[in-house]
């Protein structure tokens, strides 16, 4: 699959479908490479190129990618967020331009399967739309990841067990209080994220894609789909996070 911000709206040539298959269409390759490019897309970093990396089974293929590649997805902690948004005087601030960047994605990448969805190659339609849920994926989890910190609740424990947090709170669309580390290693080994992660993802598209198929009429249609759902995760999210004090009072003095 292209880098997302450079598709384009016209039929991949045989020479580049070639090489896409000679490269097996791995999507978590592409869900991590998203991630990094989320970087550039919330106005923090410089557009330089990113290096390219049945119902049922398809659900379980890309719940166990989502699941092993998560850990991977690159996570700004406050520092770096703050240096790369120096203009945010305040955790909503930066909130605002992280939900902003994210919702901007999630547009790109919806625009690259709307256009997919109208080109004359029907089985290409189902790998657009799994490469695009889960780059949607990775778009959103990095959010989530970077508003707990923007919020003064960092989670701890190992990389994957943050990763699976994180992982659950996309599934459930609620920000889980994160900072006691027992939550955290309960959610890492939970076998019922695996089940929340299907019944999500099943939602987000493959369960309805006959039906959702003749609606994707274009690149608008899926940019303006992308971009309403991930600002509404981000503003489900940070209606919890602000509930909740910053487990350091003093964290963005």
């Amino acid at each position: 699959m292209r880098p997302f911000r450079n598709r384009t709206r016209t039929a991949p040539s045989s020479t580049q479908q070639k090489r896409s298959d000679q490269r097996g269409g791995d999507p978590a390759d592409e869900f991590v490479r998203v991630a990094a490019e989320l970087d550039v897309l919330d106005g923090s970093a410089p557009a330089d190129p990113v290096p390219q990396g049945g119902r049922g089974g398809r659900l379980a293929v890309l719940t166990n990618s989502l699941i092993d590649t998560a850990p991977r997805i690159p996570v700004r902690d406050l520092a770096a967020l703050r240096a790369q948004h120096p203009k945010a005087r305040t955790p909503e601030d930066l909130a605002d331009r992280l939900a902003s960047g994210a919702a901007k994605a999630s547009g790109v990448i919806g625009a690259g399967v709307g256009a997919a969805a109208m080109l004359p190659v029907p089985p290409a339609i189902p790998l657009e739309i799994a490469g695009e849920m889960l780059a949607v994926a990775a778009v959103e989890i990095k959010l989530i990841a970077e508003l707990y910190q923007a919020y003064g609740q960092p989670v701890s424990g190992s990389a994957a067990q943050r990763a699976a947090a994180y992982l659950s709170v996309w599934s459930q669309r609620r920000g889980l209080d994160l900072s006691r580390p027992g939550t955290v290693m309960v959610l890492g080994g939970s076998a019922e994220l695996r089940r929340q992660l299907r019944r999500r993802l099943a939602r987000s598209g493959i369960r309805k894609l006959p039906s959702l198929a003749p609606m994707m009429v274009g690149a608008g249609a899926g940019a303006y789909v992308n971009r309403r759902d991930t600002a509404k995760l981000a503003e489900e999210i940070r209606r919890d996070l602000r509930s909740r004090p910053p487990v350091d009072p003093d964290y963005w003095a």
